[in-house]
């Protein structure tokens, strides 16, 4: 979820455009409504809105020994890596059945077959 500063639209210099100008501050006025939480404003950061415990469990692969330690149910992400290591690393994977999350293992080697 998106958290936006408060009055975001009336301000030309934070507005539609300037992204970086757009982050989070809290609103501290005695009267605001955002902050008071009512019905229909933007919500407020607060603890509820944390991520998901599943989300925490993704591992990073960036060479072949990372793949042992690995169970089939477990999230799995190709770190940054060469395509040299990127080869070996799906082959290995491809025999042990593990799915990554940010690369599809068939695509990519079609697209990079040797000609």
């Amino acid at each position: 979820m998106k958290f936006l500063r408060r009055n975001i639209g009336f301000h030309l210099r934070i507005g539609k455009r300037k992204k970086r100008k757009q982050v989070w501050r809290k609103p501290k006025g005695r009267d605001n409504k955002m902050r008071e939480c009512r019905k229909g404003r933007p919500p407020i950061v607060s603890i509820g809105y944390g991520r998901k415990k599943e989300r925490k469990n993704i591992f990073t692969i960036y060479n072949v020994k990372d793949l042992e330690d690995i169970k089939k149910e477990q999230i799995v992400i190709l770190g940054k890596i060469g395509k040299k290591k990127k080869i070996e690393i799906l082959k290995k994977a491809m025999e042990k059945k593990i799915n990554f999350q940010n690369i599809n293992t068939k695509k990519f080697f079609k697209k990079n077959e040797p000609k």
